[in-house]
């Protein structure tokens, strides 16, 4: 073979997660209760738009997550040796942006490195310039002709990008008609509820806008560095494209550590009350006590220390730094479940008083069952809700953990390590912006597109919607 399919923890994580998401959107679209909420976000022009940015990111972070190391050349007939670099699917498709590396900073849409150096010119004279770009801009004969070519390519990939996402609307519309679906629900007036004609014209439009920002950034990164290069010469697009499956990771494998335990503890404190609830409100004050920052800063400096000491665990310089991703997940997950378990607490003190609770106390329905059929379902909108809030809490949790230190391995790519490589290149003359301002827009569209979605959610989970709907 050509190459040799790896999987790290992370990535086993991931798949995981991709499972049961698939498995939860299956058991929900069999139920017609469970679905109804979720036709209400389907309503909303902003939550499309929202989910559509976010599947981006989430399409970049699986691509990422499909790791392999490839074959080096072979010798003397011998058997295959792979490379011990790994490598992922999005690395190959975007291999140009990986490898066309430069020798240092350069700005955005340079064709020049971003400070002067010693030269020789023809004659042979030293002379004091900014030296040309390897790759960026490598095509044009005269730097007076970046400018125009710039603004055709930007226009002529916009033009490209929305058409071909005109084709696609115009596709998925002819094949929607040649197919028939008894998907589509009606209201009282008989007019389709699943997604209004209004919903669907800003869907389209930003679809449309997408698109054109795809294709114009994937013309210009064929011949320019869009947003620049680092310090070594890397292109910071591709820098900033890397750093979402962390981010991701961050924010989603997290919740395999904090889903079970805030719901078990939270759901179990509210129920049985008397010692179970002291016992687990005492372990969740304590640890509410403890600086969070301080918690992760000395959980991640020992785990630092067990893996230098056993080198002989990793045959690849990244499985090391996916395993301290990986605790880093589980540390963020056994300090953050306290908020949700306290949150459960109080909604299950409220679901035991109720009268169906009480009925089946009263016909002898054990404890077990009653969690399972009556309590835990009441309380997953909750669950729902809280976790894709804190999704972009944790996301930004990441960049703030690696600005100090304790977060991601130094050599992992992440939104994280940008902003702390930032903070002396901010400081230097002339200043280098570029990998800052990249974080940043990337971090800003991941959180607000998640904040949107989320605050969607929770209108359309919210009971009180649920009951004039039905009065209505």
């Amino acid at each position: 073979m050509n190459f040799m399919p790896v999987i790290l923890w992370s990535d086993a994580l991931v798949f995981l997660l991709l499972a049961a998401g698939i498995a939860s959107a299956w058991y929900v679209r069999r139920r017609e209760h469970l679905l109804l909420p979720w036709r209400r976000v389907a309503q909303s022009g902003t939550a499309l738009a929202s989910l559509l940015v976010l599947s981006l990111f989430l399409l970049v972070g699986l691509l990422d997550t499909l790791h392999y190391r490839a074959a080096l050349p072979e010798q003397n007939g011998g058997e295959t040796v792979y490379s011990p670099e790994v490598l992922s699917v999005f690395d190959k498709l975007v291999e140009p942006l990986r490898t066309q590396t430069e020798k240092t900073y350069s700005a955005p849409l340079a064709t020049a490195l971003y400070a002067k150096e010693s030269i020789s010119d023809a004659q042979g004279k030293v002379l004091r310039d900014y030296p040309r770009l390897r790759y960026g801009g490598a095509h044009l004969a005269d730097d007076q002709q970046r400018d125009g070519d710039v603004l055709w390519r930007a226009m002529k990939g916009a033009v490209l990008g929305m058409m071909a996402a005109i084709a696609f609307v115009v596709l998925v519309g002819w094949a929607k008609r040649s197919v028939p679906t008894n998907s589509t629900t009606f209201n009282s007036r008989g007019h389709a509820t699943l997604c209004p004609p209004y919903v669907l014209r800003t869907l389209i439009a930003a679809f449309l806008l997408i698109a054109a920002a795809i294709g114009m950034t994937a013309n210009l990164a064929a011949a320019y560095h869009v947003l620049g290069t680092d310090k070594v010469g890397q292109d910071v697009l591709y820098l900033s494209l890397k750093s979402i499956r962390t981010g991701l990771i961050i924010g989603t494998v997290t919740t395999l550590v904090t889903l079970p335990l805030a719901l078990l503890l939270g759901v179990a404190a509210g129920y049985f009350r008397g010692w179970v609830d002291d016992v687990i409100q005492y372990i969740y004050t304590v640890l509410s006590s403890i600086p969070g920052v301080l918690l992760i800063a000395a959980a991640v400096l020992m785990m630092q220390v067990t893996i230098e000491t056993h080198p002989q665990w990793f045959d690849t310089a990244a499985s090391r730094a996916d395993l301290r991703l990986v605790f880093l997940c589980l540390i963020l997950g056994m300090t953050s479940w306290t908020g949700l378990c306290r949150l459960l607490r109080g909604e299950t003190l409220k679901l035991r008083e109720l009268e169906y609770i009480q009925a089946a106390q009263a016909f002898g329905v054990s404890g077990l069952r009653i969690l399972t059929r009556h309590i835990m379902p009441n309380v997953m909108h909750i669950i729902l809700i809280a976790l894709v809030m804190d999704f972009s809490s944790l996301v930004l949790a990441e960049a703030v953990l690696s600005y100090v230190g304790v977060g991601v391995d130094p050599s992992m790519i992440s939104f994280g390590t940008m902003i702390n490589a930032a903070r002396l290149e901010m400081g230097r003359e002339p200043m280098v912006w570029w990998a800052l301002a990249a974080a940043f827009g990337f971090m800003l569209a991941l959180v607000l597109a998640a904040n949107l979605f989320a605050d969607a959610v929770r209108d359309a989970f919210d009971p009180r919607l649920n009951r004039t709907e039905s009065v209505a």
